[in-house]
């Protein structure tokens, strides 16, 4: 890992603001070419190649005013290729390009655990979450939650004297609920505020499931407080156990429809957490993260795929997901170029790359 330049995040950042790249499709572009610069400078060749278009780059006066607006907050962008990157977030497969982060940025790879809960919580729900996440953080560990009403706000409001990270779905800047606007400031000025998203931007639907995988990325073992059966807390779980997280859930009243979520996490294999002792216990000889092996960063260009095997890769996509490697014994074609036709295909609205190398039609 090494640190970018001023034109390097430069490229860095207007690729991963192009539209259409993703996660899952900014690794691939960067396996494949080497460099966000070079891969720049082939996405419209792509997008022709893959029947499309009219591809629209992010602007360069876009990503000007991004940095301009982080700068004026005193926030820092971090590429996933710089140091500075928190580990567990590196370790992810495939890791989110950047953050955006504003205050102590020492704290994200410090051991960390999430607590998220409902946002219409109990009393007793936000009295266990904030008294919990007071022991963890006197125990060393850097509380991590999402700002919502309920029993994140409560988690925070605990962690505040030790640590804590806010993740968000909008920008940096971006308080939500309003109400939430001196604890935000005091996580600010103490802790850190972490998003994927640019400073100024207001979250919509489809952000929080990206900041919901912040922060169970940069989490040793996720805490679930209260929750109903269909809850962003869930997801939330769900991705902390797809990336080898632990998961806990804190037991309550079936009479309670915000026990529902978290009795269900139990049943279905969760270790049940009654207070800090449990969620020590579950990381007793946890490992440390590994950041996946990504040579493809300073290669050489894959090469090419022709439009032969790009058809032949788009006949074998459905809406159910396959794996990439599935798709590589399907057509016999190298693996470079299977890969490549994907990154094409994805480009041109034909598919959607997946997290876990996946791949499906939209």
């Amino acid at each position: 890992m090494s640190e970018l330049s001023g034109a390097q995040r430069r490229d860095w950042l207007r690729l991963a603001r192009t539209e259409n790249v993703g996660p899952v499709t900014f690794d691939q572009l960067l396996r494949r070419f080497g460099t966000a610069g070079k891969a720049l400078a082939a996405l419209p060749d792509l997008a022709r190649q893959g029947g499309r278009s009219g591809l629209k780059l992010a602007s360069e006066a876009a990503i000007d005013k991004e940095l301009a607006d982080g700068a004026a907050l005193g926030a820092r962008l971090i590429a996933a290729c710089e140091p500075e990157f928190p580990q567990a977030l590196a370790a992810l497969d495939p890791p989110p390009p950047l953050i955006w982060a504003r205050g102590r940025v020492e704290l994200l790879d410090r051991p960390c655990v999430a607590i998220v809960g409902a946002r219409v919580a109990s009393a007793a729900g936000q009295r266990f979450a904030r008294g919990l996440a007071s022991e963890l953080g006197q125990g060393g560990l850097v509380v991590v939650s999402g700002l919502a009403r309920g029993i994140d706000a409560a988690a925070h409001e605990g962690a505040l004297p030790t640590g804590t990270v806010a993740v968000l779905g909008g920008g940096v800047d971006d308080v939500y609920p309003p109400e939430h606007s001196g604890l935000y400031r005091r996580i600010a000025e103490t802790g850190c505020v972490v998003s994927e998203s640019e400073p100024g931007r207001a979250a919509v639907a489809r952000d929080f499931p990206r900041r919901n995988r912040i922060i169970s990325g940069l989490s040793r073992a996720v805490v679930v407080v209260e929750a109903e059966l269909r809850s962003g807390s869930l997801i939330t779980a769900r991705l902390a156990a797809e990336q080898g997280r632990e998961v806990l859930a804190v037991p309550g009243s079936p009479l309670d429809p915000r026990a529902k979520g978290t009795n269900d996490l139990i049943r279905q294999g969760a270790a049940l957490c009654e207070g800090a002792e449990d969620v020590l216990r579950a990381l007793e000889g946890l490992r440390g993260f590994r950041e996946p092996e990504r040579s493809g960063y300073v290669g050489a260009p894959a090469p090419d795929p022709d439009d032969r095997l790009r058809a032949a890769v788009a006949a074998l996509l459905s809406p159910t997901p396959v794996s990439r490697d599935e798709i590589v014994r399907a057509t016999g074609a190298p693996g470079p170029q299977v890969y490549a036709a994907r990154v094409d295909l994805a480009r041109a609205g034909r598919c959607e790359l997946l997290p876990g190398g996946m791949v499906a039609t939209g």
